[in-house]
């Protein structure tokens, strides 16, 4: 394929919109007679009634039940409303190559994708149906920050252990721990990985640990959703904005990148030199999110104190083109709500969204390229 003849350093990137107001009108006297003004409204009538009859009736605003199914708060898809009404799971997954591929990770409908120590990235998978997966991960062990990216969608989250930094977090919330308490019983290993990599949790085991918890089923009456999401009949679309056929967020060691595929509409992501599989084939995303934060470490320790609730930029991809934008946190336990320029929060294309956390002073080394490469 032809080599991109461009690419964008993100650092020296300026975004300007521009925006020309036009409508200027001729006016001139006209004398017309009462009859002819009375004919006029009458067929006006008669047009304005006609056009009501075969105007398709308005959707209703908000999240609504239509044929047994209502949207998901994950991916802004229609979902059987037994499985979109009910709390998701947040479970962390490897990405050491020994580790591959994730199993379970083609049915998350979101996934973040942080660095841990070691320049190695770790994953949370928010995945809404998943009571018939009987292998999910291999599962690792939890880091403070992705306490706070569970939290945003209520989710039930499930770990292998913890650094120690992460316990007081744990201790605020609901969670199914590998190693002790009711969630080790839904977690195993397997001879065909070594340790640490061959941790596993079973789907309808966790459904068990989940009940004798006693944890909520179903969401707060309260929450609403963290997304925000376009109709499917007005996709979001950034002709003007970015050109991203092919996005690299920069990440060091498994170096990945993802690919649009206009037949589908989808982002591809590869790594490690080649397509990342998860055990159902390649990962495709409709949506990506890149998230800058600040951070330092605990010291004197190699672990990230990751900040994510300090505002900063961002960018926002979607069929084949991105923004930038800007985030914030609506609280310290408050969901991450993301914005365009001007200050309107960005709306997602109805699909799977992947979002990776970068540090804030590593802006220019994302890539987008306007043409795939080879």
């Amino acid at each position: 394929m032809k080599k991109s003849s461009w690419k964008i350093r993100a650092l020296a990137l300026t975004l300007m919109a521009v925006c020309w107001l036009s409508g200027c009108s001729a006016h001139k006297e006209i004398s017309v007679t009462a009859a002819e003004t009375q004919e006029e409204t009458r067929e006006l009538s008669l047009n304005t009634e006609t056009e009501a009859e075969t105007q398709p009736e308005a959707e209703p605003e908000g999240r609504y039940e239509k044929d047994g199914k209502i949207q998901s708060y994950l991916t802004g898809e229609w979902t059987d409303v037994a499985k979109a009404n009910r709390r998701p799971l947040a479970i962390m997954m490897s990405n050491d190559k020994a580790a591959l591929p994730q199993y379970g990770i083609n049915h998350a409908g979101v996934v973040y994708e942080a660095p841990v120590e070691g320049s190695m990235n770790r994953y949370m998978a928010l995945i809404e149906d998943y009571d018939d997966l009987d292998r999910i991960g291999s599962v690792r062990s939890c880091r403070p920050y992705y306490t706070f990216f569970a939290r945003e969608f209520e989710a039930v989250y499930a770990h292998y252990g913890q650094n120690t930094f992460a316990l007081p977090y744990l201790e605020q919330m609901e969670h199914l721990d590998g190693i002790k308490g009711n969630g080790a019983s839904a977690y195993f290993r397997t001879k065909d990985r070594k340790t640490p990599h061959n941790a596993y949790a079973s789907g309808p085991k966790l459904r068990q640990a989940i009940e004798a918890s006693g944890y909520a089923d179903a969401y707060l009456e309260s929450y609403e959703g963290h997304y925000t999401f376009a109709p499917e009949s007005a996709p979001v679309c950034f002709e003007d904005g970015i050109a991203a056929a092919k996005v690299v967020p920069g990440y060091q060691l498994s170096n990945p990148w993802f690919e649009y595929h206009p037949e589908d509409g989808l982002y591809y992501r590869y790594q490690y030199g080649g397509p990342h599989m998860g055990d159902e084939g390649q990962i495709a995303v409709k949506n990506i999110i890149f998230q800058y934060c600040l951070w330092k470490y605990y010291k004197p320790t190699e672990y990230l104190d990751i900040d994510v609730h300090t505002p900063a930029t961002g960018y926002y991809f979607t069929n084949g083109h991105g923004i930038l934008i800007r985030w914030e946190k609506d609280g310290a336990y408050g969901v991450t709500k993301y914005y365009d320029m001007d200050g309107q929060e960005i709306k997602l294309n109805p699909g799977k969204t992947w979002v990776c956390i970068l540090p804030n002073d590593r802006m220019d080394k994302a890539e987008f390229y306007g043409e795939q490469t080879e």
